[in-house]
């Protein structure tokens, strides 16, 4: 398994080794040992996600009140996608800043989503499935969106959509921009995040 830092820190590309032979292959996305050591922490799994999407729908920007906050193992299991993750903890050296990676089910790269970091994604195709592994469950009264068409934000979802229209929940299309959520008191804060991942790594 090769693991790259992204250029937002706290967030990790994993790429496993495939396995063919004639019968097909083998491969495993997801090393629960190898993400606790490039982390500093195990990953506690409290909930699997599995969306299908059509070709030009848009989930996110997606993140949880840290903390406890969410952490993803993001992996695509058909089709294929663009996986955006921003930072969007106030005070991080980062924040407003993205990194966009592709995901596809024929190169079984998975991303590693720290707690407080924002994450969304385009489908480049029909049934596109993502699997998510979460470190928290879904809780509704802590969760949170950003609009992942804010100007601000410039996420390089036109350039992938070849004109079409971008397809988008209500909720997403009623989301607030970055600095609407930041003026709102919406977003996480870096220390606070912080002081979440080392206190994890303390009783890990």
């Amino acid at each position: 398994m090769q693991v790259r830092k992204t250029t937002i820190p706290d967030a990790y590309e994993f790429t496993p080794k495939v396995f063919p032979d004639d019968r097909g292959l083998l491969v495993v996305p997801f090393q629960a040992d190898l993400v606790a050591e490039t982390v500093g922490y195990p990953l506690r799994l409290a909930q699997s996600n599995h969306s299908v999407s059509r070709r030009g729908v848009i989930r996110g920007v997606h993140f949880a009140d840290t903390p406890p906050g969410q952490a993803k193992y993001v992996y695509c299991a058909n089709g294929s996608l663009l996986d955006v993750i921003i930072d969007i903890r106030l005070g991080s050296p980062t924040f407003g800043k993205w990194e966009a990676v592709r995901l596809a089910a024929n190169t079984y790269n998975a991303l590693y989503i720290s707690e407080g970091l924002g994450h969304a994604f385009l489908a480049l195709e029909d049934n596109t499935v993502m699997n998510y592994l979460c470190s928290t469950p879904y809780t509704p009264a802590r969760e949170r969106a950003i609009n992942p068409m804010d100007p601000a934000l410039g996420l390089p979802w036109a350039e992938h959509l070849d004109g079409a229209e971008p397809i988008l929940s209500v909720k997403d299309t009623d989301a607030p921009g970055l600095a609407e959520a930041e003026a709102a008191g919406l977003l996480p804060k870096y220390q606070a995040c912080l002081d979440h991942y080392a206190s994890q790594r303390a009783n890990a």
